[in-house]
This record gives C-alpha cells, structure tokens and sequence, in this order.
C-alpha cells in the first residue's frame, strides 16, 4: 500500500480510546432506530393516531404540522423486518462510509441524506399528484445515500445484494433502485422509491463533490478498493 494512502487510512481507521469512541457513529444510530421502533410499538398499541407524531405523511407536512417527522420518520419503522433489513444495512455500508469520510462528516451526510429523501418524497407525490395521506418510515432513503457514495468513490467494491447475489457496488445500486421499484409495482407494497431516490441522488452529489475537492485522496480510494 503507497504511504500516503497508509497514513490516510491510519488516521480515519486509528484505533478509538475511549468507550464514547470506540462506539460508532453508525452504531448510535442503530442504537437509536431500535429505541425509536420500540417506543413506535408501544405508542401505536396505545393509539393508531400516534403515528402522526413518527411518520411523516405529504399532506401534514404541507400544512405545517409535524414538521419534526422529517427525523423523527428517519428512525422509526414500520414492523421488525423493515427494522432488520435496515440495520444490517446500515452496519456493513455505514460503518465502512464513516471510516472513509471520518465521524462528523459521515453524520451530518447521513442526516442531510435522510431530509432530502424526506423531501423528495414530498415532492414527489406534488409533482405525480399521488395520495398525500400516506405515511412513510425508515432509515432506507439515508442508507441509499451511503450507497450512492460509495456507488462514485468506490464503483468495484464487491457487495452481496439481498445479502446473497454478489455485484460490484455501482451495479447493486442501480439493481436496488430499479428492482425495489418493479417490486412495489408488482406486488403494490408501500415501498419509498422516491425517498430512495432521493437518498440516492444526495448520495451521488455529495460524492462528486468529494472527488473534485479530494482529488488525489479519493483517487487512491476508488484504485485500492478495486
């Protein structure tokens, strides 16, 4: 491995000393999406109507109330699976994407990724004039946008999408794009293919912007994860 690469790996891998540190980023937040999800259950057990103060849903939004379900939508889920799929996800890609981009960098672009997909799905059912009372959840729209990063910055890394069907990380992520989409076209499932594309989009910019500014570091990134 050339020295400038070792040393930049060394400084964004380097080893954490204490117990606040060597918990990661990515994992406080799947911290939070459990808590989020068990408090979730037991509001709506108690009343369905809760789901207003989790979910963020167009038509309340364009009213100017709840505003705060941009996050609190980020971290909430819709049933165990949802959940499950979500954080293994989010372990493997966003772990990976903090140690490249450093802690405060991978946050903030996480969350800046979960809002826009947030507003994207707002915008969305504006622009197609679709039902603006439905309701959506999940980390999934800010985990396609750790997926559109690294889908620039490391095109050829080797992933398992569904977990089982291996493909360099680009083509896994036009496969999920497009094959969550014929999914829920299928079968009518309440998948968020436009918070994904958002997600997504945010991802892919942000990466651009990474590579004209870091020219030579994400250089050395994309060649070493070949």
């Amino acid at each position: 491995m050339p020295s400038n690469l070792r040393n930049y790996t060394k400084r964004n891998l380097k080893k954490r000393k204490t117990i606040f540190d060597n918990f990661s980023v990515t994992n406080w937040i799947i911290m939070i999406n459990v808590i989020f999800f068990i408090v979730f259950l037991i509001f709506l057990n108690i009343s369905e109507s809760y789901i207003d103060y989790f979910a963020i849903k167009p038509s309340n939004i364009l009213q100017g109330k709840y505003l705060w379900t941009f996050l609190t939508s980020m971290f909430s889920h819709a049933n165990f699976a949802h959940l499950f799929v979500n954080m293994i996800s989010l372990m493997f890609i966003g772990n990976f994407v903090e140690r490249l981009i450093g802690r405060k960098r991978f946050f903030w672009f996480y969350m800046i990724s979960g809002l826009v997909a947030g507003w994207v799905f707002i915008l969305s059912g504006l622009i197609f004039n679709v039902d603006m009372n439905v309701y959506a959840v999940g980390a999934s729209g800010a985990i396609f946008g750790l997926g559109g990063l690294l889908a620039i910055l490391t095109p050829k890394l080797p992933v398992l999408v569904f977990f089982v069907i291996p493909m360099p990380m680009w083509l896994a992520m036009i496969f999920l794009m497009f094959g969550l989409w014929l999914i829920s076209l299928a079968t009518g499932l309440p998948i968020g293919n436009w918070a994904h594309f958002g997600g997504l989009i945010c991802g892919l910019a942000y990466a651009l912007y990474l590579r004209k500014k870091y020219k030579r570091k994400t250089r050395m990134i994309s060649k070493y994860f070949r």
